[in-house]
């Protein structure tokens, strides 16, 4: 069976199962049972060939110290269940069916407790037992067609099924499923991008990575990025290290975690913005797709508190408007990077376009901007298709951001338009009209390792990017028209004051000749006003002139419009 099909399968089975809670669930409230039940289930059918061996090997040990060791070293993972039921044994006492599968959930070890706690499953198991529910959808987990073992179906496809029957009961409520996952397609571009400059890294007997999201949702960023590295290194290991602050999600993502074998401890749930889980870890790779155009102002009090540390903490550089906290996520990327003697780090981060230009000279998101080029750290700008997420239709960014570039791209910053890469879907998920198919995950990725000149790659100097925000004053005059002194100087008159954006790359004195002295030749500029901006105007970039309508054509097509809107009138008023 392929990949899609499968996924298409195990997704159709559960959200069926779910259908089956209709007149006790609304359908937006059907993923509060049914996904930790399909958690729990992945870990049942796991846990099963090794479970009869372990609740004996439990009974033996008693209260022995080194217990937990053994108990894994029995069920073959890092987790196990001491209780003597299974889904399948739970079917076997329905009188009793809500407290034997309460026994079995409090048989699972730690770690898989705390997964299950997160999903407040013990509201949902009370419900479901009441409206005499629980057996058959236990049942219904049961078929053949439900087996959820990794032998069955992978950790890269259950993924992909957690995030469909996620935006199935998001979108059953017109929630947003957007907020929980990427589509899978970006994420493989923006893995290509991020390896693809670290071939030679990445290759050997010894690699061992490390990798951090700091808005992780399901983990499906972690788990593309390590997937990835295994088709191109067999031997490698990647490190994963997330944060997520929705409760479910994360416990999904720390259960595909734990099923790999990884370290699920590396997986944190609470709010980054706040409270940084990872103070004083750096990464080899840092990717994310943070939300935008939301709001900070709940987290205002810690992060004016971190931004006081100044460069100590995240939020030196800046913080942008409490309106939209996308580029905070963009700060702790950046303070999560290795220093380069430490072999330096690269980031792939999502953005919409309100990073690119938003904020004028001396305002945090320009200030934030500024401190990313002048320190060399921006690589690459690329612009994806309209309409390949969930939840918006809007302009969407990949940021490419390195503190250990090529030589060949030092002091530059490459812009690719990749808007028109993509193929329209049959049918549209949400406001996910458009997908990028693999054939342009490949072209992107060779005209970013190009680094070529062409119609939809550009490549510039840092300082194209920067302006000098000048302020022009014009002397204050009385009713004679005098200037106004004071101490032998021109007092300027407020009314009158302007500024100016000067190109970095343009000579601030030889611009004022040139654009303003010959319309106001006793304008003077206030140096101790000047201020330095960036901003990147990726759109004007690729703009193409398109010859406007001749006055002719158009005035014979309104002419034709107004022909046809007179005999429609005498039609309707019977003229």
């Amino acid at each position: 069976m392929s990949l899609t099909a499968n996924i298409n399968e195990k997704a159709n089975l559960i959200w069926a199962i779910a259908d089956k809670l209709t007149g006790v669930y609304k359908p937006h409230e059907y993923g509060e049972a049914i996904l930790p039940l399909t958690v729990i289930r992945r870990f049942d059918c796991i846990l099963e060939a090794t479970k009869d061996a372990v609740v004996a090997k439990n009974e033996e040990l008693k209260n022995m110290p080194m217990k937990h060791e053994l108990l894994k070293k029995v069920s073959g993972y890092s987790f196990y269940n001491t209780s003597k039921f299974t889904f399948k044994k739970i079917l076997e006492a329905p009188d009793n069916i809500e407290a034997n599968f309460k026994n079995y959930l409090n048989g699972f070890s730690e770690d898989v407790r705390g997964i299950i706690e997160k999903f407040n499953f013990d509201v949902q198991l009370a419900r479901l037992a009441e409206k005499n529910l629980l057996y058959i959808v236990i049942q219904e987990f049961t078929s053949p067609n439900a087996d959820l073992h990794p032998d069955k179906i992978s950790n890269l496809e259950m993924g992909y099924v957690f995030e469909e029957i996620i935006r199935k009961f998001s979108e059953s409520h017109n929630e947003d499923a957007g907020q929980h996952y990427t589509p899978r397609e970006v994420i493989e571009l923006m893995v290509n991008i991020l390896f693809t400059e670290d071939g030679k890294l990445l290759a050997g007997n010894q690699v061992a990575k490390t990798i951090y999201d700091p808005a992780c949702g399901t983990g499906g960023m972690l788990t593309v990025a390590e997937e990835y590295l295994k088709r191109v290194n067999a031997n490698a290991k990647l490190l994963c290290f997330g944060q997520e602050i929705n409760d479910q999600t994360y416990a999904i993502c720390k259960s595909d975690i734990l099923i790999k074998g990884a370290n699920a401890d590396y997986i944190k749930n609470g709010n980054t913005l706040s409270n940084d889980e990872f103070k004083e870890n750096k990464f080899d790779y840092i990717l994310s797709n943070p939300p935008f155009g939301r709001e900070w102002k709940n987290d205002k009090a810690a992060i004016d508190k971190e931004a006081k540390l100044g460069f100590a903490g995240r939020f030196g550089p800046g913080i942008p408007a409490i309106g939209d906290g996308q580029m905070l996520f963009l700060l702790t990327a950046l303070s999560k990077m290795k220093d380069i003697k430490d072999g330096g780090s690269r980031i792939a981060i999502i953005h919409n376009g309100s990073p690119l230009f938003t904020g004028d000279a001396g305002s945090g998101p320009s200030d934030i901007r500024k401190h990313i080029i002048e320190n060399d750290l921006l690589e690459a700008i690329i612009a994806l298709p309209n309409d390949l997420f969930y939840n918006t239709g809007i302009a969407t960014y990949i940021w490419v951001l390195s503190n250990k570039k090529a030589a060949h791209r030092k002091g530059k910053i490459q812009l690719i338009n990749a808007n028109n890469m993509y193929e329209k879907r049959r049918k549209s998920l949400g406001n996910k009209r458009n997908d990028i198919p693999t054939k342009y995950i490949e072209e992107i990725t060779k005209i970013y390792g190009d680094f070529a000149q062409n119609d939809v790659s550009k490549v510039f100097n840092n300082e194209d990017f920067g302006y000098y925000k000048i302020t022009v004053e014009r002397p204050m005059k009385d009713e004679n028209g005098k200037e106004i002194l004071k101490n032998k100087k021109a007092q300027p008159d407020t009314s009158l004051r302007d500024t100016e954006s000067v190109p970095m790359t343009d000579d601030i004195k030889q611009y004022f000749k040139r654009e303003v002295l010959p319309f106001a030749p006793d304008a003077w500029i206030d140096e101790s006003k000047t201020k330095v901006g960036y901003e990147i105007p990726f759109t004007r970039h690729f703009y193409k002139y398109t010859k406007p309508q001749a006055s002719m054509d158009l005035m014979k097509e309104i002419m034709d419009i107004e022909a046809e809107l007179e005999g429609t009138l005498k039609e309707v008023f019977g003229e």
